[in-house]
């Protein structure tokens, strides 16, 4: 295991990384899981743990889309923050209840389905967008997979932004601004609740935890300033990248464990 210093430098890093990632073009977890693990975290606790690191972030974005939620019928806000919480708080729940080596053994088939996600995220939204507006089949849809989506993001948070996007597309939100809104303030809420779930549960390693925290907040301040000079597609394939770097690595960590 690394010593302190050389991992308390690697979690600073990969965090702000990831902050400046999630404030440009999302896929901040690829940096953040892998890096806990790799100092020696156990892998749910690494789970819980990036969670925590990358959670204030949707503050932020939520608090930036305001006025796009004052425009949405409270009524509406509140039925999807409860199924926000409640998907949030299942997934945590699930998440802990799962045995560490079935968790050991899926990590790297999530972090290659959430950067699947990831990759075919533009081409999600296109489909999406296509499919008849206003469909009332369509809408009946959306509280359901909303559900199924938070319980997903709970357990495991990669890609879920993506995944949010597309159900709101595809369930009739024409509306690009208001569906990201709606997907950042689901975001947070479920975040938050399944974090505090971990918390409860004693699956949080607190001190790389809090300085991940502390990292990425500044990397999801500079991001934000960053993405007017950056351009989206590299930033896009790096994420890209990453993610198949950190999938094969585990896949290649499973075969040496056997």
């Amino acid at each position: 295991m690394p010593d302190v210093l050389a991992s308390s430098m690697l979690l600073f890093a990969a965090a702000f990384a990831a902050g400046v990632l999630n404030a440009i073009a999302g896929g901040g977890s690829f940096l953040t899981l892998p890096a806990l693990i790799f100092t020696g975290v156990p892998p749910i606790m690494a789970n819980a743990t990036s969670a925590l690191a990358v959670s204030p972030g949707y503050l932020g974005s939520t608090l930036g889309f305001k006025p796009e939620l004052r425009a949405l019928p409270p009524r509406r806000l509140k039925r999807e923050m409860a199924i926000a919480a409640l998907g949030g708080v299942a997934g945590a729940l699930l998440l802990l209840v799962t045995p560490a080596q079935v968790f050991t053994g899926i990590v790297p088939w999530l972090l290659l389905f959430a950067t699947a996600l990831f990759a075919a995220g533009p081409y999600i939204a296109q489909r999406a967008a296509r499919m008849a507006p206003g469909d009332a089949q369509l809408a009946r849809w959306r509280e359901p997979g909303l559900l199924l989506t938070c319980i997903y993001g709970g357990y495991f948070n990669g890609g879920l932004g993506i995944l949010l996007m597309a159900l709101y597309s595809a369930t009739g939100e024409r509306h690009i601004h208001r569906a990201n809104a709606l997907k950042n303030l689901n975001s947070l809420v479920l975040s938050w609740l399944s974090v505090a779930a971990f918390v409860l549960a004693g699956a949080i390693a607190w001190r790389p935890g809090v300085l991940m925290m502390l990292a990425a907040t500044a990397g999801g301040f500079y991001g934000a300033r960053w993405s007017k000079r950056l351009p989206v597609q590299w930033v896009r394939w790096g994420v890209i990248a990453t993610g198949l770097v950190m999938s094969a690595v585990f896949f290649a960590r499973q075969g040496h464990g056997h």
